[in-house]
């Protein structure tokens, strides 16, 4: 060490390219234990070593939800992920963070990023050692913290194996996964005092249908008429069964107008659970009409299409 600190004295520039070759072989370090660390985890899943903590309460008890969006929590400003029961008025707001909140934006989006980020990295490491992510639960609430878990399943294995987690990164796991989401009734309960309000780019999903706000330039791009309304950035399910596509302006839901992606979940959410949503949008220059029950849950995600070939950081 006193031979480096002398030579650094004698050339600040050798210095310079020493505490540089230090920093690259730490960044090499972490990133070679990092790889074998996440592994060596799954592994302790395939031969059966769970997480010790247990859940709260009773998987039967819990009530399964769908992501319907994400938006801000008032007066505090954190990110809010929007959980509802299909069918029901209700939407329950759970607090996460800002780098969860935008992988839940990007899953909602049916977004790849160019590389994987850390919630699509973990989606391809665990279909490479085929485990399934099949539930994802939000049991309790522990100083005031919200407390979640993977339920994972290794292929040709029947007994599953649960994963204590965050439930904001569980939660954004499983738009990439089509894992179930299921929330013990005392959370719902306490979450229900948490206020939220919309975002400026809001992303909503409900009955398969995911809509975003209609700017200039998107109107301009997918030449739309000049009526308020709400676009269509997805589709997926019966919806899409009926011919609804990506591009579509819903200017209708129930004969009111959507002037905002969360106005669009509002008027679904007053659906009764047992009548059908009426739905009316412009899609190549033509008027559409649909009718969707209420109740009907949004199907898991889609196929991510090929990357192109080519160079990629």
């Amino acid at each position: 060490m006193a031979a480096n600190a002398s030579h650094c004295h004698a050339s600040s520039r050798t210095c310079l390219h020493w505490r540089e070759g230090r920093w690259l072989m730490l960044i090499r370090t972490v990133m070679h234990a990092s790889i074998p660390w996440l592994l060596g985890g799954l592994l302790m899943v395939w031969v059966g070593v769970a997480d010790g903590r247990e859940l709260a309460v009773d998987p039967e008890t819990m009530v399964e939800v769908e992501i319907a969006s994400v938006a801000i929590a008032v007066p505090i400003g954190t990110p809010v992920v929007l959980l509802r029961e299909p069918g029901a008025e209700e939407v329950i707001p759970i607090l996460i963070g800002s780098a969860e909140a935008e992988a839940i934006q990007r899953g909602l989006r049916d977004q790849q990023p160019r590389r994987p980020m850390t919630h699509e990295l973990l989606d391809n490491v665990l279909d490479g050692v085929d485990v399934s992510l099949e539930r994802v639960y939000v049991d309790a609430i522990e100083d005031d913290a919200f407390l979640g878990m993977l339920e994972l399943r290794k292929a040709g294995q029947d007994e599953t194996i649960r994963i204590d987690s965050r439930p904001s990164d569980a939660i954004a796991l499983s738009l990439r996964t089509g894992a179930t989401i299921h929330v013990a009734p005392q959370v719902l309960e306490a979450a229900r005092r948490i206020d939220y309000q919309g975002m400026d780019d809001q992303v909503v999903s409900a009955l398969g249908i995911t809509v975003t706000p209609v700017t200039d330039d998107l109107r301009d791009a997918f030449e739309l008429p000049d009526r308020e309304g709400v676009l269509v950035s997805d589709v997926a399910g019966p919806a899409e069964d009926a011919g609804m596509e990506p591009g579509a302006l819903l200017f209708e839901v129930n004969g009111q107008t959507p002037e905002q992606p969360m106005r669009y979940l509002e008027l679904v959410r007053k659906t009764p659970s047992d009548a059908e949503v009426r739905l009316r949008y412009w899609q190549e220059g033509e008027i559409e009409e649909l009718a969707l029950p209420a109740d009907i849950p949004s199907p898991g995600p889609s196929e991510p299409e090929p990357e192109e070939p080519g160079l990629r950081l």
